[in-house]
């Protein structure tokens, strides 16, 4: 849409005055959340309303102006300073400074009422409005920009306790300017400006004198915002470091000074774990800390416009991280001596748990390493015997120290799971299951103490990355995926299951506390896992164990998320359409816990009640023949009751189709040829010959003549209709039983016409019968769809041609066969535009 054209006062779109884009409050393009920014460096939401900009006579300028929604009172009214730095973000946020320490943030609905306010403050200010920030901070006047080139450098104050204030005012009104910044920094460090000052703070302190402390927070604070490492080198050396420390403490926003050297110097304490050779290493270590204290503790939450000011200081703490790990690699020593005290039995509980969190530590460091260095980094792990040492750990009683060991197993398996698996398939040759790392991580699952279970969770999530067969390897002389599998499942997967197993020895769980139900949910999930990613393995699995039928008592479970589980699990394994699962689920009765679950839930409209409906559906919907007779037959009586939904008739349905389909083999193999000539028949040409049928007068057809596919002009007669006629009888015997479902179920959503059959096999009758769609599939005589059939040589000539016509598309349309239904619509579709001439020819009897 164009912009709209400047109208003040007012925006465009309005008679005059403030107010919301065309004056409605309901324009959700200008709706916003106003935010602050609080004391803690943090957003307070003030509210919602729509946002304005207009021409405000006691602030003099255009302003934006923002009224709640919920009363129209004013949440803003605040003037558009030419000199002000507006920031767009993310599209939909614009965020300014009012003051110095008074953040504000408008957060737009949609991007359209940003763009359209944005267009405004640049309008003011004189910007283009493609631009991100309005004031762009190198955008200097001219005479500011003459002044910097043509003076040499920035000529600071002596450094002295009368002339801090000057000092402070210097800095803070050069951070705006990034020449000036950099004239800053350069005279900070030729003149060794930071060291004086840290004299001055010594004076301060000692005179107790608190507005020479303030002053010095604030210059140490804009020293920070400089971003220079030069700077930081020399503020971060072992000599400066906690005195700068000492200047962040006077934070003149507080009324009492923060004790942060106190507590570096007496409550942190540095445990040397293993004793550090390097003096180098051990300073940059103490130094590592004390800096990311200061980014953490010390400096306050930086504002929007600050955050990128400190990115040397992340980057500070990045490089001498990556720096701390490189030489901790390199000292053969150290490392050797670590993993010896951590597996030896005669180091003592605490000694070895300091040793596992230096170790858990020391890898949490590694995260911040470029790929190539992380794999160097583990590679001396694995090396060193990083997986044999947790091992022994992990069976070690010190909680703790077990849950440093998990936690440093996690960093190893997101990096590597293949080199676990490998270590773990080797192991099986020394060490009896009950000691293998993978068993010892499940025991770790099983036996959480946590009632939320957070260390199973994620112990869960590692045993399914390293099932996981994405992720493992294939190369030409050994596949990962067999090998593991093979392993997992004879060794492993009996203590994973055995909790489930342990439970579901009754009709009911044995437990069902919240702990256990949450338990056994996770075990389900890792389980339904295998179903969709093992094929074979778990099949055999499943089927020799009978894990589905102890699955399935769990369906009685007070818990109902662990009563679905057990039902995704189950619907889980009938999604694969497999033959062995299914004869498994028929021979084992196993519907029937899903059916006593969903007739106890009654007619509760939940989770429960639609996820076993949409597993029967499926069921239906597949057309998966042998679950479908096998529910009939043994669940019809408690399910054909059910009518609020037209599932468990619609797999009657299904199962009274396949019966007959048994019972008349000629029917269905007469169906079969008819079907596979017509789907043989190219569109077009099928096209063409129902437009010859419908251009061809009635009269120029042969009485009894009846038009079949070539194939079948051979076939007797009376073979063709002896299992129709049989087929009608045993029709209208049944036909007030099942008048119900009928008439309720309609799944094409139309119905058929009243039509008549007229046929002679020994004696003449009629029969009437008005049926759904669904079990119709094509109106009577429809052109190229199964018609009603007719018998040539009937009493009258329009008989006979109804006969003839009829015939034309086969001896089929008493039963429905899923295949056709998509067919079956299309031809339903052509009878209702028939001719009316036609129409009357085809009801004709």
């Amino acid at each position: 849409s164009p912009r709209r054209p400047p109208a003040p006062p007012g925006i465009a779109g309005q008679s005059g005055g403030c107010g919301v884009a065309g004056g409605r409050m309901t324009d959700t393009r200008r709706r916003v959340k106003v935010y602050t920014l609080n004391e803690d460096r943090q957003w307070d939401d003030r509210g919602t309303g729509h946002v304005s900009s207009c021409y405000v006579e006691r602030l003099k300028g255009m302003s934006l102006l923002v009224r709640a929604e919920s009363d129209g009172s004013l949440l803003l009214e605040s003037k558009i300073n030419p000199n002000t730095a507006y920031q767009k973000q993310q599209d939909t946020l614009i965020v300014w400074s009012e003051a110095e320490n008074y953040d504000l943030a408008l957060s737009f609905q949609e991007k359209a009422g940003c763009d359209e306010i944005w267009e405004k403050i640049c309008q003011v200010q004189g910007k283009d409005p493609s631009v991100d920030i309005t004031q762009d901070l190198v955008d200097e006047s001219e005479e500011e920009r003459f002044d910097d080139m043509s003076s040499p450098g920035l000529e600071l104050p002596s450094c002295e306790l009368s002339r801090l204030e000057e000092i402070a005012e210097l800095v803070a009104s050069s951070l705006p300017s990034p020449l000036r910044r950099e004239k800053l920094a350069l005279a900070l460090e030729n003149e060794g400006y930071i060291k004086k000052l840290l004299e001055i703070f010594h004076v301060c302190e000692d005179l107790e004198n608190m507005e020479g402390l303030h002053h010095l927070y604030e210059i140490i604070k804009g020293i920070f915002l400089l971003n220079r490492t030069a700077l930081f080198e020399v503020m971060f050396s072992e000599e400066c470091i906690m005195d700068i420390i000492g200047c962040l403490e006077y934070d003149p926003s507080l009324s009492q000074s923060r004790k942060h050297r106190e507590f570096l110097t007496k409550t942190a304490k540095f445990k040397e774990v293993i004793p550090i050779s390097d003096p180098e290493l051990k300073q940059k270590i103490h130094q590592t800390y004390r800096v990311q204290y200061i980014q953490d503790m010390v400096l306050p939450t930086p504002s929007v416009f600050e955050e990128n000011m400190l990115s040397t200081l992340h980057s500070f703490i990045f490089f001498n991280k990556v720096e701390i790990v490189g030489m901790l690699q390199e000292d053969e020593k150290f490392l050797t001596d670590l993993f010896a005290q951590l597996t030896d039995e005669a180091t003592d509980e605490e000694k070895r748990q300091e040793l596992v969190n230096f170790l858990k530590e020391f890898c949490a460091f590694s995260q911040t390493l470029q790929p190539q260095n992380r794999d160097a980094f583990f590679k001396t792990l694995s090396n060193m015997g990083i997986l044999p040492a947790l091992e022994v750990i992990l069976g070690m009683d010190n909680a703790q120290v077990r849950s440093a060991a998990t936690d440093i197993f996690s960093y190893l398996v997101e990096y590597n799971p293949s080199m676990v698996r490998e270590f773990v398939m080797q192991e099986v040759q020394q060490n009896d299951d009950d000691i293998l790392l993978i068993n010892l991580i499940i025991e770790h699952m099983i036996c959480d103490t946590d009632p939320e279970l957070g260390g199973a969770v994620l112990l869960m999530g590692l045993l399914r990355t390293l099932v996981d067969p994405e992720n493992m390897l294939a190369t030409a002389n050994k596949t990962e995926k067999t090998e593991f599998l093979s392993f997992f499942y004879k060794h492993c997967m009996h203590v994973l299951t055995a909790p489930l197993l342990a439970n579901t020895t009754e009709d009911k769980p044995s437990k069902d506390d919240f702990q256990t139900a949450q338990l056994l949910a996770l075990i389900l999930e890792l389980l339904t896992f295998c179903v969709e990613h093992h094929t074979y393995h778990i099949k055999n699995y499943i089927i020799n164990k009978d894990i589905l039928r102890r699955v399935l008592v769990l369906m009685a479970s007070k818990h109902a998320f662990l009563a679905l589980c057990a039902l995704r699990f189950k619907r889980k394994i009938i999604g694969l359409k497999d033959e062995f699962y299914n004869r498994y689920i028929m021979k084992s009765f196993l519907f029937e816990p899903v059916v006593k679950a969903f007739l106890n839930n009654g007619s509760r409209y939940n989770l429960m009640n639609s996820a076993i409906i949409e597993m029967f559906e499926f069921i239906r919907v597949e057309d998966i023949k042998s679950l479908t007779a096998h529910v009939i037959e043994n669940y019809w009586k408690a399910l054909e009751d059910v009518d609020y939904v037209q599932t468990f008739k619609g797999l009657k349905l299904r199962f009274e189709q396949q019966r007959e389909r048994q019972d008349n083999p000629k029917l269905d193999s007469m169906r079969s040829i008819l079907r596979n000539h017509r789907y043989r028949r190219d569109a077009r040409t099928l096209e063409d010959e129902e437009e010859m049928w419908f251009n061809t007068d009635e009269d120029d057809m042969e009485d009894g003549e009846a038009v079949v596919p070539p194939s079948d002009k051979t076939k007797n007669d009376e073979d063709i209709m002896d299992p129709i006629s049989k087929f009608m009888e045993r029709k209208k015997l049944k036909e007030s039983e099942e008048k119900e479902v009928l008439l309720k179920t309609n799944l094409s959503g139309r119905q058929s016409p009243s039509f008549k059959l007229s046929f002679s096999s020994g004696t003449k009758s009629n029969l009437t019968s008005q049926s759904s769609a669904s079990n119709l599939p094509g109106s009577p005589g429809s052109p190229g769809s199964p018609g009603s059939p007719g018998s040539p040589g009937s009493v009258s000539k329009s008989t006979s041609q109804m006969a003839a016509i009829t015939t034309k598309g086969g001896l089929v349309g008493l039963v429905d066969y899923p295949d056709d239904d998509e067919e079956d619509d299309e031809d339903e579709d052509k009878e209702e535009t028939l001719p009316l001439s036609k129409k009357a020819k085809l009801e004709s009897s």
